[in-house]
């Protein structure tokens, strides 16, 4: 069976309704990044940034996968998938791929603040638990936050995300920019030779040197046009 790893930005949960950083000129929500997902945000206003992932935490309850998600989750019938998502949602998950590497973290968990990465105090929230209370405490006694990377911030699953591409035999992005990094960086770790695709309705500058098969169209009708594409490679 071929390992198939797959990158996923913005453009992936666009048909889902679930807003993203891309389409909104620096603004998620009408707030600016720099307010709600930086550490310097944090520190400035904790109970602003508290309340603004609770309302993407209720936003992302009413979201339902796409059919493009159902689509990369049907893959597995007949190669390896590794997702490797941008996103910081669970639609991935819940349309039914099993295994999904976050780089950006998860918007269902919670973290400290003093060490976010820390394991013994990441907690998945629970379905009915999108409203986090002000002044909410991590296990470590410290102020509870998203555990969401934010600008800035190491990306702690990039090493691990880097090992699957560098063994896949074929790499295709959908709906990413490839203007975040360091993950716009991973197709630069694929083997020579490896074919790549990328599913995006607007023209995406592709790296230099790099051969890419483009496919402008959304991720839903994008990943049924792969589909077709990669039952000819099995």
């Amino acid at each position: 069976m071929k390992k198939l790893v797959i990158l996923t930005g913005a453009g992936m949960s666009a048909e889902s309704g679930f807003s993203t950083f891309r389409d909104k000129g620096g603004l998620w929500e009408e707030h600016s990044v720099e307010e709600v997902a930086t550490p310097e945000g944090w520190e400035a206003n904790p109970h602003l940034v508290t309340d603004f992932y609770n309302s993407l935490r209720r936003g992302l309850a009413e979201a339902r996968p796409n059919q493009g998600h159902y689509d990369v989750a049907a893959l597995e019938q007949w190669f390896d998938v590794t997702v490797i998502t941008q996103n910081v949602d669970d639609l991935h998950e819940r349309a039914g791929s099993s295994k999904v590497i976050h780089l950006h973290g998860e918007l269902t968990k919670v973290c400290s603040s003093r060490n976010p990465n820390d394991p013994r105090y990441i907690r998945t929230l629970g379905p009915d638990e999108t409203e986090v209370p002000h002044g909410a405490l991590a296990g470590d006694g410290s102020a509870l936050r998203p555990w969401i990377v934010w600008f800035g911030e190491p990306v702690p699953n990039i090493e691990a995300a880097a090992a699957e591409t560098s063994q896949a035999d074929i790499f295709v992005i959908i709906g990413s920019s490839l203007a975040v990094y360091p993950a716009a960086g991973l197709i630069g770790y694929t083997q020579p030779g490896t074919p790549c695709f990328l599913i995006d309705p607007k023209e995406v500058q592709v790296p230099y040197g790099m051969k890419v098969d483009v496919i402008q169209q959304p991720a839903s009708k994008g990943v049924a046009t792969l589909t077709e594409k990669l039952m000819k490679m099995r």
